[in-house]
């Protein structure tokens, strides 16, 4: 139990400095921009995180580690929202036509966009009571979007630097998750042919 408080803590950590730095002026010259790339990161890096859990814990046999996965997996939403949030208030106002407009014209804010609406039917079903009202069957193919929602992450990311030329970070965690889907890769085969040599 302590250890899940800690773990909420610890991600709860940036969206404190961010609340803390809106109200003493400490995001530089450009808060929102700070607050909307901010948040995005944070997406991007606990989205990570949730993804490593399970080759972290077959490899290292370390089943403990499965109880932080949901967790993650929620907190990677909350800063999506307050990501998304703060680009439609922040950044558009809150004018629907406005961003409307701006999806429909620029593709990187459709990929994140798309990417988001993905992740809010995992999010809304990510307890034991949708578990039972989906059946396991089909709310872990639910899930399985997830990995749909790691490579449009990365794609919203590399298009939003395309414009500055700017892609060490991307290709950082481009290559994070091409390891962790690649893992899941090899396992699945290693799987099917196990089952195919019986």
């Amino acid at each position: 139990m302590m250890a899940r408080f800690a773990l909420a803590g610890l991600c709860l950590l940036p969206f404190g400095w961010l609340t803390w730095g809106a109200f003493h002026d400490a995001l530089g010259a450009n808060p929102a921009e700070y607050v909307i790339r901010s948040t995005g990161d944070w997406t991007l890096r606990l989205l990570c995180l949730t993804l490593a859990i399970t080759p972290l814990r077959v490899q290292f046999a370390w089943p403990v580690l499965a109880k932080f996965r949901r967790m993650l997996g929620l907190f990677t939403y909350f800063y999506a929202v307050w990501h998304v949030l703060a680009y439609s208030w922040l950044d558009m106002g809150f004018e629907v036509s406005d961003m409307a407009h701006d999806i429909a014209k620029r593709p990187f804010i459709l990929v994140g966009f798309t990417a988001f609406v993905l992740l809010t039917p995992m999010a809304a079903t990510s307890f034991n009571r949708a578990i039972r009202a989906l059946g396991a069957r089909r709310w872990h193919l639910l899930h399985k979007a997830v990995y749909l929602v790691a490579v449009l992450a990365v794609l919203h990311f590399f298009w939003m630097r395309a414009a500055k030329s700017n892609f060490a970070e991307v290709w950082l965690y481009a290559g994070v998750l091409a390891v962790l889907l690649g893992w899941r890769v090899r396992r699945w085969v290693q799987r099917t042919r196990a089952s195919q040599a019986i």
